[in-house]
């Protein structure tokens, strides 16, 4: 990832990234993102009827117990084009529909942990895109979900230290 680059360019020997440098990468937010709605962190969550409603021609009851499922609007084709592709670029610009992509939640109920959560994969990007090169071990590898999207033999990579 090029800004990785570019930032490491204008670091001197030991500067640790400061937290305007986790504000230029921009694209590698867009990676992580994208990475987060095949896969979110958490993929459903229980929420409580506060009054009765109806849905789909159904009533609810105040007190029921709902269970929200984070793929039906991370792989809902209205909301992202080709859902089971892998395309960064959803999230360039306003990104996505409002409460479509919630992998730390929305509303006032939001987790409070996701600008930390935020800084700490891009540090983590940062040096692994500055310090490595990798191959893939199966670059035909297929993945399954098991409940979660993952790599069938688990994504095994070759690492190559290289220097910027």
């Amino acid at each position: 990832m090029p800004e990785q680059l570019e930032i490491s360019r204008g670091k001197g020997t030991g500067e640790l990234l400061q937290w305007e440098d986790a504000q230029k990468m921009k694209y590698s937010w867009n990676v992580a993102s994208e990475v987060m709605r095949l896969s979110p962190p958490v993929n459903t969550n229980f929420k409580e009827a506060i009054r009765d409603f109806n849905y789909a021609g159904y009533t609810i009851p105040k007190g029921w117990k709902l269970r929200w499922a984070t793929c039906s609007t991370h792989m809902d084709p209205e909301y992202f084009p080709n859902p089971e592709a892998f395309d960064a670029s959803r999230f360039e610009g306003e990104g996505p529909t409002a409460y479509s992509y919630v992998p730390f939640g929305g509303g006032p109920r939001m987790c409070l942990g996701i600008e930390l959560a935020r800084l700490e994969i891009l540090v983590f990007m940062h040096h692994i895109v500055k310090r490595f090169k990798w191959d893939l071990v199966n670059p035909d590898e297929k993945f399954k979900h098991d409940p979660l999207l993952e790599p069938v033999k688990g994504l095994p990579v070759r690492l190559h230290p290289h220097h910027v």
